[in-house]
């Protein structure tokens, strides 16, 4: 495996374009497309929020009925979600639209919207953007790395990500994907939007098992603020245009794409966290020799979720009563008159905690270490074999400006 240049026009067979549709009041780009020369098999997983947007409801047709896909239409600004009848109509309106002009059928076409709760789609809009964007579709990377801004919100940066595969036959195939992502982050399915494409030749069953067997230890393990979307959705498109033997089942084949998958989706899960609303850094915490992995993973993820921790890091103070706080009320079992607390960033790494004590170390280093764009807390509880990583970012006044008039 291989990191490479590009994110969902990496993979053969899929070009894509972004735009301005005019649905956001500033004018920024804010309506993505993207086509699949060929049908594609589709994977996918959604938000376990009871309230769910009219495009994850569309989507999640095409999972369960294992309908392939052509084509992907994506807004920005207006999130499609509590908009009742008329919002699920204005998914048919979108699809038909696009089947019309990508010359492909409308249950060929999946959906997703991410801004404001609560208003209708502006129909006109998106349906008079899409021949626009359909003459600028291409496979060139660029096209791509456009697709991917235009589906920000309050995002500073266009994330994307993408690898070569090489199979035990010596044949190859590529996997890319963008995401977006930044405030209402606490993913539980799977606003966090992702969209990962390959060329790889693959079963629709293994697509899901591949994608539903990393999602949890990715997606689900970033945190910026604590609320789960309305929106969220993933969803995983493959060509099969690569020409590598089919992988219909587990064996050394399908642990190298699932390999390719999870780095993929754990790159774009931490630029998601570290692009968190207002954030300053990059908080990972990685528990350690935990009793067992849910264990592991409730603890990390109340770590990087706690309000007051991640306060703590945006002023770089090393306030380790924070983090074992936040392991404690986690749920997960574990002693903590046992737990070593370290500290970790490009700047060094220090002991802050031994067996639930005090460790002695200087403040000053402490500091230091905290004031890093990439900060890393590893809590060794000494229970098991256990690991796991969740992500998230530092607290600061900015969230507070950005959501107190994210409407207006």
């Amino acid at each position: 495996m291989e990191r490479i240049e590009g994110g969902v026009t990496a993979a053969m067979g899929f070009s894509a374009a972004g735009g301005a549709a005019g649905i956001k009041k500033n004018g920024h780009a804010d309506m993505a497309l993207l086509l699949s020369r060929v049908p594609c098999q589709v994977a996918g997983t959604f938000t376990s929020n009871r309230v769910k947007a009219a495009p994850v409801v569309w989507d999640r047709a095409f999972v369960e009925e294992k309908r392939t896909a052509r084509a992907v239409v994506v807004n920005s600004g207006v999130a499609n979600a509590c908009t009742g009848k008329q919002g699920m109509a204005l998914c048919r309106r979108t699809a038909d639209a696009a089947a019309e002009t990508l010359a492909v059928k409308p249950d060929e076409v999946l959906l997703a919207s991410t801004g404001v709760i609560g208003q209708q789609l502006p129909i006109d809009r998106i349906t008079a953007a899409l021949p626009v964007l359909a003459d600028q579709l291409s496979e060139d990377l660029g096209a791509g790395s456009k697709a991917a801004a235009a589906i920000m919100t309050t995002d500073t940066v266009a994330k994307e990500a993408a690898v070569s595969l090489t199979f035990s036959d010596g044949s190859s195939a590529t996997l890319g994907g963008m995401s977006k992502g930044s405030g209402m982050i606490h993913p539980n399915m799977c606003t966090m939007l992702a969209f990962l494409t390959t060329d790889a030749r693959i079963s629709r069953d293994m697509l899901q098992k591949a994608l539903s067997s990393v999602v949890p230890d990715t997606f689900n393990m970033i945190s910026v603020d604590g609320d789960t979307s309305t929106n969220d959705t993933c969803l995983l498109l493959s060509s099969g245009l690569a020409g590598n033997p089919e992988i219909t089942e587990e064996g050394p084949d399908y642990e190298i794409f699932r390999a390719g998958l999870l780095e993929i989706c754990t790159a774009l899960a931490k630029k998601m966290a570290a692009d968190g609303e207002g954030a300053t850094c990059l908080f990972e915490c990685d528990i350690v020799h935990a009793a067992t992995k849910e264990d592991a993973k409730k603890m990390a993820r109340s770590v990087v979720s706690s309000t007051l921790t991640k306060a703590a890091i945006a002023g770089h103070d090393a306030n380790w009563g924070r983090i074992l706080c936040a392991m404690g009320y986690s749920g997960a079992v574990f002693d903590p008159e046992r737990v070593d607390l370290f500290l970790e960033s490009r700047a060094g790494r220090i002991q802050i905690l031994e067996n639930g004590v005090a460790a002695s170390y200087s403040e000053e280093k402490a500091t230091e270490i905290l004031s890093q764009p990439e900060i890393r807390a590893i809590a060794d509880v000494k229970m098991g074999e256990a690991d796991a990583s969740a992500w998230g970012c530092d607290l600061t006044h900015e969230y507070v400006n950005i959501n107190a008039d994210y409407r207006s």
